[in-house]
């Protein structure tokens, strides 16, 4: 039997049975004071959801008539037009001895990821395995099983909590992704939280005309409403516009990038999958590529004697359980082996290490750490 308070004990025991009035006075006045307490907290909790939803509002209010809003921290927001891409081999799974061990490796890795607001994560074959399906749901393939592991586990914590069972089913390569630590970003929001912005997915629902619409769940009690035909079962992001009365909540279609571009929000990263490490760059999705290459390995330069010049779209490159070096001399399409000549920037970011080999999930909060704020004063953070 747990432990109770006294007063717990009191209003929760049950009424004696006894038909005199003493006790049956008893027992209303504690299911009174018992309903009171109860709507106490009940209205406490209404009204605390009521200030920030009434302050989230101000803000949106603020957004949109183009005045920069405040945070919660007092900072003044504004849009970010940079990027910041991370690439690094699957096979670092290959390196964990079970299942869980393996999950917890990709969960260490998104967590680095959110933490320093990078916008994709690249997962590229050492192997340089030309073959391989990048579109299918096929889990732990033969070859290349880290690479599509790793890929399911970053993008199954990516994608916010109310969302999760319409996009990813029961899978051999996601069994223990629920143990993992959650990342908690911007876009993974509570149902009380009110942001301008919500990620979701379309629905098959029509209105009882049946006008030819698309709603869309984004994890509030009532679904949107959303300005444009999208087919059912699409992720979208939606700008929820204000209300103006009327039967439903309506939003906008826009870009998953529009957050970041407009708001200064970190809404979460894309992941791609890469047959090799020179396909990295081969299949940048950003027009022109990426205009700043930085390689990291125990044989490059101190990064603390390093500035970096302007850019707009910079990737970080990791090497596996080999090193860098390695995963350079096994792709096929790289004539030129010298890892100088494919980074511009080919960084030691830990000098004096005391350990002989650093991991590369320890090599990325190493690297985001010490780059970071190189990164922030080198980048263009206009769109012109």
């Amino acid at each position: 039997m747990h432990a109770l308070c006294a007063r717990e004990l009191h209003l929760r025991a049950p009424c004696p049975t006894a038909d005199t009035d003493s006790q049956t006075k008893t027992c209303k006045i504690a299911r009174v004071k018992r309903k009171k307490i109860f709507k106490e907290i009940n209205a406490h909790k209404k009204k605390k959801n009521e200030e920030k939803l009434i302050r989230d509002m101000e803000l949106m209010k603020k957004q949109e008539q183009g005045v920069d809003g405040e945070g919660e921290d007092g900072m003044v927001t504004r849009g970010r037009c940079y990027t910041i891409s991370i690439a690094l081999p699957g096979s670092i799974l290959d390196n964990a001895q079970s299942l869980e061990l393996r999950a917890y490796l990709g969960g260490q890795v998104a967590r680095a990821a959110a933490i320093f607001n990078v916008d994709e994560i690249v997962i590229f074959d050492e192997g340089s395995q030309q073959n391989q399906d990048k579109s299918q749901f096929k889990g732990l393939l033969s070859a290349g099983r880290g690479n599509t592991q790793l890929f399911h586990i970053l993008q199954y914590l990516e994608c916010p909590q109310y969302l999760r069972k319409d996009f990813f089913p029961f899978h051999r390569d996601l069994s223990h992704a629920g143990l993992l630590n959650p990342l908690d970003m911007p876009h993974h929001l509570r149902e009380f939280d009110w942001c301008q912005y919500r990620e979701g997915v379309t629905l098959a629902k029509t209105t009882k005309d049946k006008t030819p619409v698309s709603f869309a769940k984004i994890g509030l009690r009532q679904d949107v409403l959303l300005d444009m035909e999208v087919p059912a079962g699409q992720r979208v992001t939606v700008k929820l516009k204000p209300s103006k009365g009327g039967k439903y909540l309506k939003g906008e279609v826009v870009a998953p990038s529009e957050p970041r571009e407009k708001s200064g929000l970190y809404w979460g990263y894309t992941c791609r999958l890469a047959s090799s490490i020179s396909d990295v760059f081969d299949s940048c999705p950003h027009e022109g590529g990426y205009d700043l290459l930085v390689g990291t390995s125990d044989k490059g330069t101190d990064s603390n004697s390093v500035e970096f010049p302007s850019f707009r779209h910079a990737i970080i490159v990791f090497g596996g359980l080999k090193g860098l070096e390695s995963s350079i001399e096994m792709d096929d399409k790289l004539t030129d082996k010298n890892p100088t000549e494919l980074f511009p920037y080919y960084l030691n970011v830990c000098p004096n290490q005391g350990s002989r080999t650093i991991r590369t999930e320890e090599a990325i909060l190493i690297a985001m750490t010490s780059l970071t704020p190189k990164l922030t004063s080198a980048a263009i953070n206009s769109s012109a």
